[in-house]
């Protein structure tokens, strides 16, 4: 028998085909149509050592061995790219190959020896993986272990960025990202824009159990985070996290991590890069390039397969991109403010000392208590020192404070008096802002409410005859004095206490006696 193992072992090592023919003892004819069967059916070294000689033989000469009968051939390739469509069966192509072997005028093989050649091919040269995925039925999606330095072009600061891999187990489709952080944002973005560049959705993901995506895996249960499940409820999607220590569960995207590890990380190792838009630039260069690279093993690309195989079977996308978005939870402070984590933002100050969810997206700030949403605001791109606030969110006398301002404190002083205008013009020019002043102007108008307008004019025009200096305490002792001063005295009340009057003819009368 025809060795052919030595055959092709030979041939993967670069031997030419006479020396071949020398070895292995056969002829021109028999080692040259050896090496184009192996071709046609995609078969190469190196082989598992079950594939014998004799199952060789019955797959290269199988359909020629018969004399009185002419088998139709079997188009391996083709059976193999259209098990791999939603809802074909072995058994529907046996039936679409027995047609066409009875319109050609030939035999077909009996559906047991059909299924058995295909399987034994299959087997042979390793392309099971693929039948086993079907096109538009799964990504899966990690972080790719490397990172690529990047420098600040003026400190030279070293800088990492991380990259983002997502693949399509049936074609081997990539899609690779460069992002400055693995946070949660980044990550969920990245989910996006995977599925911008593939155009459409997968019915499942199948994420790796990072803390940005599945806060608990175990075997009873399954807790996704909430941002991340509205990333999938969004798209119709599914999330299926790969099993604890499983790593065949995602072994395409575990095999394509080392890929774009290779191709990128090490590719690109040589190169310095002085900021992250660089890095993005090569990463998406490097990206084409490794999707556009014909296969080692089969004929075509990644992009080829996917197009040919896949596309057509992708779920179609939202007309507007998902806007991902950052759940966090706060306990409300006595300020009644919420931080994004750069700027604060006010709340209802009744919902101080509560614990409200907090839901961040790029350009809004919401707020969530027991699932009602409080209210929202502009999210802000920058830092800022003031928080954003919001007056129907404060208490009416903080509220009070916001309409303050020094020419309403004027105004209200010139309505009082000539002394309390020269005592809130002192208050406003004591500091070096008037804003210091306000808070002794607010005290001032409050003895106002309380004593009245004449005399707390009163007051302040004691005050400033003996003190340039005015103080809200000493006007303050001066209006209580003053009303203490207004009551009427003991003595008065006293003699009137009963009602006796000594008139004067009484008086007359004692005096007439004596």
């Amino acid at each position: 028998m025809t060795n052919y193992r030595k055959i092709l072992e030979m041939h993967s090592q670069g031997f030419s085909q006479r020396s071949i023919e020398t070895n292995v003892h056969s002829s021109h004819q028999t080692v040259k149509a050896a090496l184009d069967r192996a071709k046609e059916l995609n078969i190469s070294w190196p082989l598992d050592d079950d594939v014998t000689n004799e199952v060789l033989d019955e797959l290269f000469c199988g359909e020629r061995k018969s004399s009185l009968t002419r088998y139709a051939a079997i188009d391996y390739d083709y059976i193999h790219r259209e098990l791999s469509k939603k809802g074909v069966t072995l058994t529907l192509l046996w039936q679409e190959y027995c047609e066409r072997a009875y319109v050609g005028g030939e035999t077909p093989y009996m559906s047991t020896q059909f299924g058995d050649k295909y399987r034994r091919w299959a087997r042979i040269t390793k392309a099971t993986m693929r039948v086993t995925h079907k096109p538009g039925d799964t990504m899966q999606v990690d972080w790719a272990g490397g990172t690529i330095p990047y420098y600040d072009s003026v400190t030279g600061e070293e800088y990492k960025a991380y990259l983002f891999v997502a693949a399509l187990p049936c074609s081997s489709y990539l899609y690779v990202e460069a992002c400055t952080d693995m946070k949660q944002e980044n990550w969920l973005l990245c989910h996006v824009h995977a599925y911008e560049y593939f155009g459409g959705v997968t019915r499942v993901l199948v994420p790796d159990n990072l803390k940005t995506g599945v806060t608990l895996n175990t075997r009873y249960e399954t807790q996704l985070n909430a941002s991340y499940r509205e990333l999938a409820e969004y798209y119709g999607t599914a999330i299926v996290p790969a099993r604890v220590r499983k790593p065949q569960d995602k072994g395409l995207v575990e095999k394509s991590v080392g890929f774009s590890t290779t191709w990128i990380t090490a590719a690109l190792r040589e190169c310095k890069f002085f900021s992250f838009a660089e890095v993005k630039d090569a990463v998406e260069e490097r990206l084409e390039y490794i999707n556009t690279k014909p296969f080692q093993k089969r004929p075509g690309s990644r992009r080829e397969a996917y197009l040919a195989e896949e596309k057509e079977f992708m779920l179609p996308l939202p007309k507007r991109p998902f806007e991902p978005s950052v759940w966090k939870q706060q306990t409300v402070g006595n300020d009644y403010l919420i931080s994004d984590g750069l700027n604060k933002y006010s709340v209802p100050f009744d919902l101080i000392g509560e614990q409200v969810q907090i839901r961040l997206t790029k350009d809004l700030v919401e707020v969530y208590f027991k699932g009602s949403r409080m209210t929202s605001h502009r999210r802000l791109e920058k830092f800022s020192i003031q928080p954003v606030m919001k007056p129907e969110h404060m208490p009416s006398n903080h509220l009070a404070y916001l309409s303050y301002n020094a020419d309403e404190f004027k105004k209200w002083a010139a309505s009082v008096g000539r002394s309390t205008e020269e005592v809130v013009k002192y208050f406003l020019t004591l500091g070096s802002a008037p804003e210091q002043g306000y808070k002794a102007c607010v005290s001032l108008t409050k003895l106002g409410k309380r004593y009245g307008k004449k005399k707390l004019e009163a007051a302040c025009e004691r005050m400033l005859a003996f003190s340039s200096s005015p103080s809200i305490r000493t006007i303050t002792t001066l209006l209580k004095n003053s009303k203490d001063s207004d009551k009427p005295s003991e003595k008065t009340d006293d003699s009137n206490k009963y009602g006796i009057t000594c008139g004067a003819a009484y008086w007359r009368k004692v005096g007439g006696s004596k």
